[in-house]
């Protein structure tokens, strides 16, 4: 049986993960078959329905891990439906947004072939005590938009193509797997 929903992300301080967990989460309460992984651990993208990729942004990039995915999958994921959240921006004015969306649409440009039919830039975290000087110096900050994330995971099914994976009865849970 397929799996509908394959959620990857790329994490370096956890911010991400608990994103990604987040759209995992919403995804099953909608009846999906889901499964969380981090991206350098995805192998195959054989039996799923759909992906969701996401990955901070540093210093004006798109995490590498993010990057060697799309690389690595890019002729897989041209034959699957995608969506694409990145976590950037510290604050949420309308002008470091669009800052951080033109460095994710830098990253994705090299993967021509990918074509997401969703791509989000969610606001990011800052834990100094989990980074090294000098950034161990910086303002503790949290611009991640809950109620935005939450609603975003929910539109998936329908913008990646229909309610994937909606099955009579069957509700299953979020498998997190570690191959």
């Amino acid at each position: 049986m397929a799996t509908d929903f394959l959620v990857a992300y790329a994490t370096k301080h956890g911010t991400t993960g608990e994103v990604a967990e987040a759209v995992a989460e919403e995804l099953t309460g909608l009846g999906l078959d889901v499964e969380l992984r981090e991206l350098r651990k995805v192998r195959d993208l054989a039996g799923y329905g759909a992906v969701v990729i996401g990955a901070p942004l540093y210093a004006g990039r798109w995490q590498k891990d993010a990057r060697r995915f799309l690389k690595r999958h890019r002729k897989a994921l041209a034959e699957h439906p995608v969506a694409v959240f990145a976590l950037g921006p510290l604050k949420l004015t309308e002008e470091d947004v669009a800052g951080s969306r033109k460095q994710l649409d830098r990253a994705l440009a090299l993967a021509p072939d990918l074509r997401p039919a969703t791509v989000e830039v969610f606001g990011g975290a800052i834990d100094p005590a989990k980074l090294r000087f000098p950034f161990s110096k910086m303002e503790a900050t949290d611009a991640r938009d809950w109620d935005a994330i939450r609603a975003w995971a929910r539109s998936l099914p329908a913008e990646l193509g229909g309610p994937l994976g909606q099955r009579d009865g069957d509700r299953p849970g979020v498998a997190v797997s570690d191959n």
